[in-house]
């Protein structure tokens, strides 16, 4: 009897509870939603801090640029360091002329084409050497010597022997290029972990499969260091070559800039160089993410 009792007013403050939980549901759903825009708030705020603070160097370096030759140097240093909206100023210029365009595709044709030619021949030739070790006892005293020969010390080789044309300056391009290239895919190909070879022999795997599931894959980062250290260099020693002998070209850009006494212009010339070197380095690290995007997986599953 006293238990019938007891169940009594629990069963009836049951349905008493019903409308408290109705109406928790749009207060509830309020308050995730506002948990949810706190959480973007927070992260949007951490990430735009942390690209200004990547960027402050960079910011730095702009706004010393433009207030020191105002206000730190002297009249004359003012002549040869022009300020930074001067530069931008003479850069407009060039760019509603045509004119840097002209230059810069010159420039883009050449290191392509050397910078392609170092790729194909530095990848192909790393790889067999790396893969046959008599061949890489042969060759390798000779990649020694050439490799610690200077790019820029065999300019004048090169002009002899192709001319002041497009030849010779593509030929040091692809000469600059192609021992990063070699040599990291050397070193990727033989830093491969044995126990992923092992491995891949005791499946079953043939020598071709093996190389190109396994060794090529893995080597993939090593090579794309190479390549980015290639691509630097390929710019880096085409401006050299196109400031001794050229008619187009940011190399010729900035050397006519600087001896017609424009140094707006050539400070122009060295800023587009600098972007366009920025701008192959961005585009190979995105191609090295595409290729590597087995290791995020690998990374992300464990």
């Amino acid at each position: 009897m006293t238990t019938t009792l007891a169940q009594q007013p629990a069963a009836s403050a049951a349905p008493k509870q019903a409308p408290a939980v109705g109406h928790s549901g749009p207060v509830e759903a309020e308050r995730w939603s506002t948990t949810a825009i706190l959480a973007f708030v927070r992260t949007a705020a951490a990430r735009t801090g942390s690209g200004l603070w990547k960027a402050a160097g960079i910011i730095a370096f702009l706004a010393l640029w433009e207030l020191g030759p105002t206000y730190l140097a002297s009249p004359s240093t003012r002549v040869f360091l022009p300020p930074l909206h001067e530069v931008l100023a003479a850069w407009g210029k060039l760019f509603e002329s045509g004119s840097i365009q002209g230059h810069l595709a010159a420039s883009l044709t050449r290191s392509v084409s050397g910078f392609g030619a170092a790729l194909v021949a530095g990848v192909s030739l790393g790889l067999l050497i790396a893969w046959y070790g008599r061949l890489n006892s042969v060759l390798n005293p000779l990649l020694e010597l050439f490799r610690n020969t200077a790019a820029l010390a065999l300019l004048p080789v090169f002009t002899l022997l192709l001319g002041i044309g497009e030849e010779s300056k593509i030929s040091i391009v692809a000469y600059a290029a192609f021992f990063p290239v070699l040599l990291n895919t050397i070193a990727g190909v033989k830093t491969v972990d044995p126990l992923l070879i092992r491995a891949a022999k005791s499946l079953g795997l043939s020598s071709l499969a093996l190389f190109r599931k396994v060794i090529l894959p893995s080597a993939v980062p090593t090579i794309f260091t190479g390549i980015r250290m290639a691509g630097t260099a390929s710019i880096l020693v085409l401006i050299a070559a196109e400031m001794v002998g050229a008619k187009a070209g940011l190399g010729y850009l900035i050397v006519n800039a600087q001896s017609s006494f424009l140094i707006p212009d050539m400070y122009a010339g060295i800023l587009t160089v600098s972007l366009l070197g920025l701008a192959v380095n961005f585009l190979l690290v995105a191609l090295e993410r595409h290729f590597s995007r087995w290791r995020t997986a690998v990374g992300s599953g464990s």
